[in-house]
């Protein structure tokens, strides 16, 4: 009883296990007698062994409960929505996310949550406390569930496949979301404008285009971002910090998704395939704009003329056309653009910058597209073929070359 006594917090509403840091609550283990029993398991030895994984346990029944993981029994099931579970106390954590019971309450911002292992852990953000190390990289955390999923990333272990595509994960959580990308579906949904989510976190993030909430701010430029991951991808670019970096060609990114898409360029991998011609693209972006080339979809208009575009950039593109001087300036010269890119190309034309060299003969060149069709000249490279006759060439715009087809170009005379 003096044990008891002294790990109680908050008026009696749970109590603290000083040697595994496990949360008791009072009306599931009948304290203080239940809190008495579970102190006894640190006193004896876990006689009773898994003959499948060698985990081992204090009492026979802990045994059962956890051979169910092998055996994929589950009894218990909710009566609500059908979904069944190993235990009966797993079953009654599900229950609250149909009746909305959150009866842990964190004292200090006032979060509340349905399972009281979820507050203690909670409660560790408050007093910065990272008790669990990683021994590879010393990297702390607070949860022992998160620095596992960290450890993954040393090990490379991906023990989940999708038996959908075969794809595998690290972690469980990771193939259940990607099996919703077979499944279609999506069951979280914005209040506001009804769009779904496969994860919470993605409609926590949306919901912020509604609010306009951007509390994470640059401390270099002063620019803010609605979350947190996106400010630690901005500040690469203050830092120049590249971490990720392609295996094959070693070139870096600043972000992981740019090394994703940089690896397709590899493996020439295209998962994203057009349901009407059969076209696939790297990107799903790419797909999305391709798709509009079928619906002839031209949602954004010129108020100036009228002409009508399937994207919003080609429209920004376009108004410039309407300016008398382009808003981009050369301070050489005074020759102005409409695009920051072609200033910048232009550029080279005064510091006769060639960056892209020939390996062969050392020839450079003011783009990469130049030195790609130069390098056919050395190979003998001719991927572009004529549909008329058959004829191959080193260039896209064979048209012009190509004795048939120019037979076909009509030509205009000036008076």
């Amino acid at each position: 009883m003096e044990m008891f006594s002294l790990h109680t917090y908050q008026e009696g509403d749970f109590h603290l296990c000083p040697r595994d840091e496990s949360v008791l609550v009072q009306n599931e283990t009948d304290s203080p007698e239940g809190f008495t029993i579970h102190m006894r398991n640190h006193m004896r030895e876990k006689t009773y062994g898994c003959t499948t994984c060698g985990k081992r346990y204090y009492s026979r029944s802990g045994l059962n409960l956890h051979m169910r993981a092998h055996t994929g029994e589950k009894p218990f099931t909710c009566a609500t929505c059908g979904k069944s579970y190993g235990s009966r106390v797993s079953l009654n954590f599900h229950m609250r996310t149909h009746t909305g019971e959150r009866r842990f309450k964190c004292g200090v911002c006032g979060k509340d949550f349905r399972q009281s292992s979820a507050l203690h852990t909670h409660m560790r953000t408050h007093s910065d406390q990272k008790p669990y190390s990683c021994t590879t990289c010393g990297k702390r955390f607070s949860n022992k569930s998160v620095l596992n999923s960290h450890i993954i990333i040393h090990t490379g272990e991906k023990r989940y496949s999708c038996l959908a595509c075969g794809k595998r994960f690290g972690q469980k959580s990771q193939l259940r979301y990607h099996m919703m990308t077979h499944t279609g579906e999506k069951p979280v949904s914005c209040m506001t404008c009804g769009k779904t989510f496969t994860h919470k976190g993605n409609l926590s993030e949306h919901i912020k285009t509604h609010t306009g909430e951007k509390p994470f701010s640059c401390s270099t430029c002063g620019k803010c971002f609605s979350h947190k991951s996106l400010l630690r991808n901005h500040m690469r670019r203050h830092t120049g910090e590249r971490p990720f970096s392609c295996t094959t060609c070693g070139k870096t990114y600043s972000e992981r998704s740019g090394l994703a898409y940089h690896v397709k360029t590899h493996t020439a991998e295209r998962p994203f395939s057009c349901v009407t011609c059969k076209a696939s693209f790297r990107k799903q972006s790419f797909l999305t704009h391709h798709m509009k080339t079928h619906t002839v979809e031209k949602t954004f208009s010129c108020v100036t003329c009228g002409k009508t575009f399937s994207q919003k950039c080609e429209l920004t593109v376009h108004k410039k056309t309407h300016k008398d001087e382009g808003p981009f300036l050369c301070t050489i010269c005074g020759k102005s653009f409409r695009g920051k890119s072609s200033l910048n190309y232009h550029m080279k034309n005064h510091t006769e910058e060639k960056p892209f060299s020939c390996v062969t003969c050392g020839k450079g060149f003011l783009r990469k597209s130049h030195l790609i069709c130069h390098m056919r000249s050395h190979t003998g490279e001719k991927p572009f073929s004529c549909m008329t006759c058959g004829k191959s060439f080193s260039v896209k715009s064979f048209e012009q070359r190509c004795p048939l087809l120019r037979q076909r170009i009509p030509t205009y005379e000036t008076k």
